[in-house]
């Protein structure tokens, strides 16, 4: 893949109030994933499986965790002309934290200047999905587009979750609905299906620059691409049109994955994202090599399963389990395991994701919760049978009944 010479910005300083307790020490972004991942992997690994080399990650919301992951795990060679920074917010502008993602960029400004691109890629860092962002920029090009906006088809049933896009038949953008609530638009010549914006943006720089330079001066904006600038470039007639994620495809992928997206905002949508990476044939396939999903190595020895002896039997059943975790005499199903989780004699684990350093005394039992890393559970606890008394404990039980243990939580 040739080296692409747009500069990419990626909004990573998401606050992910919906993921609380999960975002109480992490922004969303760096909440971990699929085991061994953290959300902002899929984006990064996007734009370097794409050849997207030049990259700012914008940070805020306590980015200490995220700045740790990216600055161990993302090593690339500036003598190549490749980076991946990370760019705290600086208050250049006028003492502010980032007022809104227009505002993010502004702030920024003189990372473009620098750079000085003629494309600027504005993605988001908290999505899971594959991509190859080099189809969307040929489009972007083909189209003489001044803005391009990545969109996802979805049930006209499922629209008042999101913004939805309205195209011609050129797929040119013709109109925007915040989350509607009856009768939005079609996808031309499918009237069951519309488009939900998926927050990837590609810009020619000069029109960038201007809009949220002009944005920056308007008092009643809210600083936003989809609120204020997007509304703002469509009546002023600029060329933007509207990239169909469906289309899109990356060296070894299935028919299956066509079209993945995921907002995990969620815990419940979170929680589900990852039980579905345990289905026989996923929508998401984290073991495909033709497009790699790289992240931190850890230093650690192979997973370890003890114990057949009678009732003492440690084994895992439709589960993905990381390196350093040791299953001693417990069984676990249908979990996904980060690295050095210990599931001691006769514990039982259902339908739950462990994150590191997550040890599970004996004959306790677990079913559909997620444990934040650090968190020694005694013997003979349980967890996820009871809500009233998980609540009791401190814990978050979501709307569909998972339960969360907050990181570091003492039982």
């Amino acid at each position: 893949m040739a080296l692409d010479t747009s500069l990419v910005m990626i909004l990573a300083g998401g606050e992910g109030k919906r993921l609380y307790p999960l975002t109480r020490d992490r922004a969303k972004p760096a909440v971990p994933f699929g085991g061994r991942y953290r959300i902002i992997d899929f984006v990064i690994n996007n734009f370097i499986n794409s050849g997207f080399y030049k990259i700012k990650i914008l940070t805020q919301y306590k980015s200490d965790s995220l700045n740790q992951h990216i600055a161990r795990s993302w090593p690339v060679s500036p003598i190549l002309g490749q980076y991946i920074d990370l760019v705290p917010a600086q208050m250049r502008t006028d003492g502010n934290w980032y007022k809104g993602t227009a505002d993010a960029v502004y702030q920024n400004i003189t990372h473009i200047n620098d750079e000085n691109p003629k494309h600027v890629c504005v993605f988001g860092g908290d999505h899971i999905y594959r991509m190859d962002v080099s189809q969307m920029m040929r489009f972007h090009k083909k189209k003489e587009s001044v803005l391009t906006i990545s969109a996802i088809p979805i049930p006209i049933s499922e629209a008042g979750e999101f913004g939805i896009i309205e195209v011609d038949d050129d797929w040119r953008l013709t109109g925007f609905q915040e989350k509607p609530k009856s009768k939005p638009k079609s996808i031309p010549g499918n009237p069951d299906m519309c488009l939900a914006s998926m927050g990837n943006y590609i810009f020619e720089t000069e029109e960038l620059v201007q809009e949220v330079q002009e944005d920056s001066k308007n008092p009643d904006s809210s600083h936003d691409f989809g609120k204020n600038i997007i509304p703002k470039m469509l009546n002023e007639g600029k060329a933007i049109y509207v990239y169909d994620f469906s289309q899109n495809e990356y060296t070894g992928m299935t028919e299956s994955e066509r079209g993945y997206w995921r907002d995990v905002g969620s815990i419940d949508s979170y929680w589900q994202a990852n039980m579905d990476l345990l289905d026989y044939d996923p929508e998401l396939n984290l073991y495909c090599t033709g497009w790699p999903l790289r992240t931190y190595n850890y230093n650690l020895p192979p997973a370890k399963f003890l114990w057949e002896e009678k009732d003492r039997v440690g084994m895992a059943t439709n589960s993905m389990v990381s390196e350093g975790c040791i299953i001693s005499g417990g069984s676990i199903s249908r979990c996904i395991l980060s690295p050095q989780v210990r599931i001691n004699s006769f514990a039982n684990v259902t339908e739950s994701i462990l994150m590191e350093n997550v040890t599970v005394g004996r004959y306790s039992e677990i079913k559909k919760a997620i444990i934040d890393k650090n968190v020694d559970i005694p013997p003979y606890t349980k967890i996820g049978f009871n809500v009233d008394e998980d609540i009791a404990r401190g814990f978050i039980v979501s709307s569909n009944g998972v339960t969360v243990v907050p990181k570091g939580a003492k039982l």
